[in-house]
């Protein structure tokens, strides 16, 4: 299935994985990107010689094209700029910021930069500092959340831009990827399928979290204090609801969840851990590697756009 994101990354697939903190580490990425897909390492809050140790351990998985997610927040991300050109990765995805900072520096090493969107004025942005293409996320999709759902967010974005767009946000199947291309995206990322995959590093209690979820299970905190996170519901949601409630300030809150995504993801705590997942967590009913994953997704795809 080839589109102007396939061509332009060099991929098999129009799949991509997201840059998931904790989650996206290079087992998953080369992975991804073995089965024709494009993986990304989650750079997220990584010093910059952990990231080059990911980025050289994940070259030695897979000689396909890999990515970077590069969180522009971090206190980190002068250092993952920079080590991203120094180890020759060639796509870059952005979130948390604006990369206008970094854009010169990757366009001269020849790297495709693609930033995570959750509105038109946005997009629009990117496009005019350089992006190479965008990433509409909807709010359907797990961790940090915009307001707008993949399906009205993606076709305004398309017809806003003349870069390809990538769907992202409650895609986990055929079908969805069927329905973005439909919107008009050339590609979806997708997360939360990937977190069960048997290449992913994920404690089972944090996989076996997602496969048991139901259509209702999933929460979003954060919303009044516009730091929305969309995670499972658990007792740590619960209780970070009634504080919100209350009117607890940021800083309670944010102590409640300090760690709280590493507890889960590495020392499988999904009680007061955060188990970061998007509402299509209710379609995730098996562990499977990447490739029988996307394998099984693009044939799904296929029938559904007569291709």
């Amino acid at each position: 299935m080839k589109t102007r994101i396939t061509e332009l990354l060099g991929i098999q697939y129009p799949i991509i994985q997201g840059g998931m903190a904790w989650v996206a580490d290079y087992h998953l990425a080369a992975a991804v990107s073995n089965a024709g897909g494009l993986g990304l390492i989650g750079a997220a809050s990584m010093p910059g010689d952990v990231l080059r140790t990911q980025i050289q351990e994940a070259k030695k998985l897979t000689d396909k094209p890999l990515g970077v997610n590069v969180m522009l927040l971090s206190p980190y991300a002068d250092d993952v700029a920079r080590i991203v050109v120094e180890e020759g990765i060639k796509v870059v995805t952005t979130g948390a910021g604006n990369p206008s900072k970094y854009m010169e520096m990757w366009k001269a090493a020849g790297i495709k930069v693609i930033p995570v969107v959750a509105s038109v004025a946005l997009a629009k942005l990117m496009e005019r500092g350089g992006a190479d293409a965008v990433i509409a996320e909807g709010t359907e999709s797990g961790g940090h959340i915009g307001a707008a759902t993949t399906m009205t967010l993606v076709p305004q974005v398309v017809d806003a831009v003349s870069i390809p767009v990538i769907a992202a946000g409650g895609i986990g199947d055929g079908r969805g990827i069927a329905a973005a291309m439909m919107l008009g995206a050339e590609a979806v990322q997708m997360g939360t399928r990937f977190c069960v995959a048997k290449e992913c590093i994920a404690h089972d209690n944090y996989k076996q979290k997602i496969i048991k979820a139901k259509d209702i299970d999933s929460e979003v905190t954060g919303r009044t204090h516009g730091h929305p996170i969309r995670s499972l519901r658990n007792p740590m949601t619960k209780e970070y609801l009634r504080l919100e409630k209350e009117g607890a300030s940021f800083e309670e809150l944010e102590h409640l969840t300090l760690g709280s995504l590493r507890a889960a993801v590495v020392d499988g705590d999904v009680k007061m851990g955060t188990v970061m997942a998007g509402q299509i967590a209710g379609m995730v009913k098996e562990e499977q590697t990447c490739e029988e994953m996307i394998s099984e997704m693009m044939e799904q795809a296929s029938k559904l756009l007569g291709r």
